[in-house]
C-alpha cells in the first residue's frame, strides 16, 4: 500500500476518485474495518446454508426459477454455472476505463459488508484491478433491472479464471493466461457469492459517473465557446445585465449569464460597435445563451445528487444485515433496479442537446456572414469563393446535432419483459448510459466547431482583443491549431480541439 492507495472502507467512492482509478490506474485495497464487516455478514449466509430452509440466492435458483431448491451440494455448482450462463453479452467491449470503474464500483459495494460475501471475493476483484487486468465486456446485455447481469458475469468470468480479457495490442486473450502471468489463482465461488457479483446497478452507475466528470470538463468550454462567440459575431452585452437575470428568479441563467459577463470583461470588441450600430437584437442562439445554457446546467445540477448517492449504495440482492444480537436477517428487495440512474441519464443527454444545439446555431451565424455588421467574411474564408474556409464544418456540427436529436430518446420509458415475466419492468439504464456516453462526444466536437470558428472569426477583428477570459480560451486554440490562412482539413483542428475539452484545458 502507498500514500495513493485508495482504501475501501465502506464510504462513498468520490467522482475524483472513480476517475483516478479508472483512468490514472490508481491502486485499491481492501480496509480492515470493511474486512470485519464483511465477515460478520458472511457468517449470517453461513448459518442459512445450515438452517434447512430456502433462502433466494443462497440456496434457491434465480429469476423465475427462484422456486427451485438446490441441493447443499451443488451450490458451489449454483454460483459458477450462474457466471457462466449469465455471460451474454455482445458487440463490441467497454473501454478499459469503463470496464476498471466498474470493477471498483462493485467491490466497493461488496465492501459496505450487506453482500455477505467473502472478504476474498473483493480482494481478487482488486488484484485484478490492481494488475490493469481488463475483462472483455460486450457493451450489449443488460436490461438494467436485476443488476447490470451480463456485463458483469464477464468481469467475474475473469475472476474465476475463464473468459476473455483485453490484450494490449486491443484483441482478446484467454483470462486464465492473464492471471497466471500475475500470479493470481482463479476465485471459487461459494454460496451467494456469484449473484452478488452481478446483481448490482455498478455498471449504469459507473458510466453515469464518469458521465459526470466528462459534462463537468464540457461545460466551461461550452461557456468560454459562448462568449468568444459573442465577440466573434459583434453582438452586445447588454442582454447580460445581471438585473435582467435577477428577474427571472432562475439560478443556473443568472449564473451563466455571470459567468459570461466575466468572459468578456475588458473587452476592447464590445465598445468598439456600441455607437451607431444599426442592429436592434440580437438572434436568440446569442441573446438567451443564459437562458438556454443556464437551463441545461440546472438540469445537469438537479440530476447529480442521484448519481453520487448510487457511489455510496449496496445494490445486490438479497442483502445480509448481521445482528449482534442474534442470527441476523437476509432480505430480498430491488435495489438492483436501475431506474434511479436510468432516468437521470436519459435527462442528462436532453440537457446536453441544447448545449450542442445552440453552440451549432452561433456556428452558423458565423459562418452565413449574413449581417454585414458582423464584419466576418462567408465561410470566415481567407480568400472567398477560391477558398472553401470552414463552410463544412458547419455540416459536421449539423450531422452532430442530427445524431444527438436521435439518442435522446428516453431508454427508461419502454419496457421489455424478460425472466418469463418475473422481471417485468426493466429500466434499461446501460442503453442510457450508452447513449449519453455519445451524446456527451458529439456535444464535445460540436462546441470545438464553435471553438475553431470562433477563435478564426476574432482574427477579423484584431487589432481589437476580446475579454480577457476569452483571450485566454483564445490562446488555448491557438496553441495547437493556427489561424487559417489557406483551405486545410478542418477534421485534425476539431479533434484537437476536442481532446482539450476532455482534459479539461477551458476550466473556468
Amino acid at each position: 500500500m502507498t500514500d495513493q492507495t485508495l482504501l475501501l472502507d465502506g464510504s462513498p467512492i468520490s467522482l475524483a476518485n472513480l476517475a483516478a482509478v479508472a483512468r490514472d490506474l490508481r491502486p485499491v485495497q481492501l480496509a480492515p474495518t470493511a474486512r470485519s464487516r464483511m465477515d460478520a455478514a458472511r457468517a449470517v449466509v453461513a448459518a442459512a446454508t445450515a438452517d434447512g430452509l430456502a433462502h433466494y440466492g443462497i440456496n434457491t435458483g434465480f429469476g423465475s426459477l427462484s422456486r427451485t431448491r438446490i441441493a447443499d451440494d451443488q451450490l458451489r455448482n449454483l454460483q459458477h454455472n450462474l457466471i457462466r450462463s449469465h455471460a451474454a453479452g455482445v458487440g463490441n467491449p467497454l473501454p478499459p476505463h469503463v470496464v476498471r470503474g466498474v470493477m471498483l464500483l462493485l467491490a466497493a459495494s461488496l465492501a459496505r459488508g450487506h453482500s455477505g460475501v467473502r472478504p476474498v471475493v473483493v480482494e481478487q476483484i482488486l488484484r485484478v484491478l490492481n494488475a490493469n487486468i481488463i475483462p472483455f465486456v460486450p457493451e450489449v446485455g443488460s436490461v438494467g433491472a436485476s443488476g447490470d447481469l451480463a456485463p458483469l458475469a464477464h468481469i467475474a468470468l475473469t475472476l474465476m479464471g475463464e473468459g476473455r480479457v483485453l490484450h494490449q495490442r486491443g484483441d482478446a486473450r484467454p483470462s486464465a493466461e492473464a492471471l497466471q502471468i500475475h500470479d493470481i489463482p482463479p476465485l471459487s465461488l461459494e454460496a451467494k457469492e456469484g449473484l452478488a457479483l452481478i446483481n448490482g446497478t455498478h455498471l449504469m452507475a459507473c458510466r453515469a459517473a464518469l458521465a459526470l466528470i466528462d459534462i463537468d470538463s464540457l461545460l466551461p468550454a461550452a461557456l468560454g465557446a459562448a462568449a468568444m462567440s459573442i465577440d466573434a459575431c459583434r453582438a452586445t452585452d447588454a442582454f447580460l445585465d445581471d438585473r435582467l437575470h435577477a428577474a427571472r428568479n432562475q439560478p443556473g441563467q443568472r449564473k451563466v449569464a455571470s459567468t459570461i459577463r466575466s468572459l468578456l470583461a475588458g473587452s476592447e470588441i464590445l465598445p468598439s460597435h456600441r455607437e451607431n450600430d444599426p442592429r436592434v437584437q440580437d438572434p436568440y442562439s446569442l441573446r438567451c445563451i443564459p437562458q438556454v445554457l443556464g437551463a441545461a446546467c440546472d438540469t445537469i445540477d438537479a440530476m447529480r445528487p442521484a448519481v453520487l448517492s448510487e457511489l455510496a449504495a449496496v445494490t445486490d440482492n438479497p442483502l445480509v444485515f448481521p445482528d449482534p444480537m442474534g442470527p441476523g436477517d437476509i432480505i430480498s428487495g430491488g435495489n438492483f433496479h436501475g431506474m434511479p440512474v436510468a432516468i437521470p441519464m436519459d435527462v442528462l443527454s436532453i440537457a446536453l442537446a441544447h448545449v450542442a444545439g445552440i453552440s451549432e446555431r452561433r456556428t452558423f451565424l458565423m459562418l452565413a456572414a449574413a449581417d454585414p455588421e458582423a464584419h466576418l467574411r462567408p465561410y470566415l474564408s481567407p480568400h472567398p469563393g477560391v477558398s472553401s474556409g470552414l463552410m463544412i464544418a458547419q455540416y459536421t456540427a449539423a450531422a452532430c446535432c442530427n445524431e444527438i436529436i436521435t439518442l435522446c430518446t428516453p431508454a427508461s420509458v419502454a419496457n421489455i419483459t424478460t425472466s418469463a415475466g418475473m422481471e417485468d419492468y426493466n429500466s434499461f439504464g446501460p442503453r442510457a448510459a450508452s447513449k449519453l456516453a455519445r451524446v456527451i462526444d458529439l456535444t464535445r466536437h460540436v462546441v470545438a466547431i464553435e471553438l475553431l470558428c470562433a477563435a478564426q472569426a476574432l482574427e477579423y477583428h484584431r487589432p481589437l482583443k476580446s475579454g480577457r477570459g476569452v483571450e485566454q480560451v483564445y490562446q488555448s486554440i491557438r496553441g495547437i491549431v493556427p489561424p487559417l490562412t489557406v483551405d486545410r482539413s478542418p477534421a485534425p483542428d476539431i479533434e484537437a480541439i476536442s481532446e482539450l475539452i476532455a482534459d479539461a484545458e477551458f476550466s473556468l
